[in-house]
């Protein structure tokens, strides 16, 4: 079979103007960015669809995934091209890729086989900038906070208690901890200092949160940036930042339009990473899409336990976005990984494993029906490694159950592998929802925590360190124990150890810190070790992307 680029280059791509057209998007709205590509601006187009009726919104989560992942993005995608093939007006909305993960070990995210967005090659590699304009309003933050304390430090910042990082869209380990200014007192106040990937910065959460220009900056002056020497927050709208912050993601925050390679219309934009953020796309792309289509098909990162999560406590609960069904996407290789299989191994059929990994499906399962309330469908996401007997000891355990199961090949056969499950979303999506969520705002920080550790993950209990106790304390003192709760954690464990794989029983979770993301309007949560930084793999993904003469790449998957 071709490779994912072979198959994206050899796509025939429609002008991106006429996939506008197809859902009736005004021209004086579209901005060309070269051919196949286009910002939709936004502001008044939204207030023209304010009336409009929303459509149907479906939410594709996950299982546990494997290191590697396990093809949510191309289910998304496969789904959306078969709704379209059953004539529904669909339009799927995904996050962009990071160059960090498109160098390192998990390569691009903009689907698979013949379930892709295209053109492939642009989305994954810098797109229409989006992330640099994130990362440059993320420094210019920075650069500002160390100017005034160089200036004088007016505001009397605490140089030891400065929370703001530095930012850059790669994998570096190098630049996790650094030490700045130093040079002489024309250099600037030495001090410690780090870098965080552009996707795990707070301006990409309150970017993605944000309806318009004026709540994004709204939003960016409450970011805490440090606390000077009384204790007290200091912010970026104290150090006048904000404007210039703002102005910096004018463009950016216009979501971008691509298309499938069946044609299907895609807004890409924003993308927070799950185990960190918040991992949804846009708020402005969802309910655009959700104003025009019939069916909006939609993401969030990792498992039900992080992305689904989130979606549903933090995005939802901001905006009122409702989805109408939840598509839980699980593979045999990954049921085996969580059975106990090693990576290298996955290929091989394995029917005791398998057994032993599908409880934890059935988890992220109840996680849907039973806590959210939500309508479900799981899809197995078929590789060509996976045999009969593993597919169906799949659908037999589930369907004993009374878990609905549909097979997905989107993969190798684009929207038309994707029919049966398709047909099962638009019967789920008629149901009624009436989705709830894991927790009320008014409880106590600690009992939001509970509650998110015990109904999604299965805990028993949650132990606090003390670190962690004093800060709750803090910012409940401070007035921010009303704020929703992101969880970072890891993605490949329901508990805050990522060996421990599968449905694990008699386990607590332990909160090492909680920070603050005033700005997002959340509070992080941080179990066990979560890298914000993350490293490139001994052999990247880097070293097997080239370019010839013709400006053709290859080696991006």
């Amino acid at each position: 079979m071709l490779s994912d680029i072979e198959i994206a280059q050899g796509a025939k791509l429609e002008v991106i103007n006429r996939i506008a057209e197809k859902i009736n998007i005004p021209e004086k709205y579209v901005e060309n960015y070269g051919k196949y590509k286009a910002k939709i601006d936004y502001k008044y187009y939204l207030e023209e669809l304010k009336d409009k009726k929303d459509g149907k919104l479906i939410l594709v989560t996950a299982i546990n995934p494997t290191p590697a992942g396990e093809g949510k993005t191309t289910t998304t995608i496969g789904l959306g091209d078969a709704l379209s093939r059953l004539g529904k007006k669909t339009i799927i909305a995904l996050r962009e890729p990071s160059l960090g993960p498109v160098f390192g070990i998990k390569g691009g995210a903009a689907g698979g086989g013949y379930a892709q967005v295209v053109p492939m090659e642009d989305i994954n590699l810098h797109f229409t900038g989006d992330f640099h304009a994130i990362g440059a309003a993320n420094n210019l933050l920075a650069a500002m906070v160390d100017n005034h304390i160089h200036q004088g430090n007016e505001l009397d910042i605490d140089t030891r208690r400065i929370v703001w990082r530095r930012a850059l869209d790669m994998n570096d380990r190098q630049l996790r901890q650094i030490v700045s200014g130093l040079g002489g007192r024309v250099q600037g106040v030495p001090r410690e200092d780090g870098f965080d990937i552009t996707v795990a910065s707070e301006v990409m959460a309150v970017f993605c949160l944000s309806n318009d220009i004026m709540e994004l900056k709204e939003n960016l002056s409450k970011i805490i940036v440090a606390y000077n020497r009384a204790g007290e927050p200091v912010t970026a709208g104290q150090l006048k930042a904000h404007g210039a912050m703002a102005a910096l993601l004018k463009d950016a925050l216009k979501p971008n339009l691509v298309q499938t390679l069946e044609g299907t219309p895609a807004f890409i934009h924003g993308g927070p990473f799950a185990n960190i953020a918040h991992g949804c796309n846009s708020v402005i792309a969802t309910r655009m899409a959700n104003k025009i289509a019939d069916y909006t098909i939609t993401e969030a990162g990792f498992g039900a336990d992080l992305g689904a999560e989130k979606f549903i406590d933090i995005k939802c609960r901001k905006t009122g976005l409702k989805p109408s069904a939840v598509v839980i996407v699980a593979t045999v290789k990954a049921l085996k990984y969580n059975g106990g299989v090693p990576k290298s191994e996955l290929g091989i059929e394995n029917l005791d494993a398998l057994s032993k990994g599908i409880p934890n499906l059935l988890k992220h399962v109840e996680n849907i029906t039973q806590v959210f309330k939500i309508p479900a469908v799981v899809a197995i996401n078929k590789f060509p490694t996976d045999t009969e007997s593993e597919l169906n000891l799949i659908k037999e355990k589930c369907r004993s159950l009374g878990v609905n199961v549909k097979l997905s090949e989107v993969w190798a056969k684009g929207g038309s592998g994707g029919m049966e499950l398709a047909q099962e979303v638009i019967k789920l999506a008629e149901e009624e929802s009436s989705m709830e969520y894991a927790y009320d705002l008014d409880m106590s920080i600690k009992d939001k925590i509970k509650a998110i550790a015990r109904k999604l993950y299965g805990a028993d209990d949650v132990e606090f360190s003390a670190k962690a106790s004093k800060e709750i304390a803090n910012f409940e003192k401070m007035g921010f124990g009303n704020l929703p709760i992101c969880m970072a954690k890891n993605q490949y464990s329901l508990t805050d150890d990522p060996k421990i794989l599968g449905r694990p029983t008699g386990f607590n979770i332990t909160i090492r810190d909680i920070t603050i993301s005033a700005g997002a309007g959340f509070l992080v949560v941080l179990t066990g070790d979560i890298m914000k930084m993350p490293g490139l793999p001994k052999v990247p993904a880097a070293e097997n992307i080239d370019i010839d003469n013709d400006g053709k790449i290859k080696g991006l998957f």
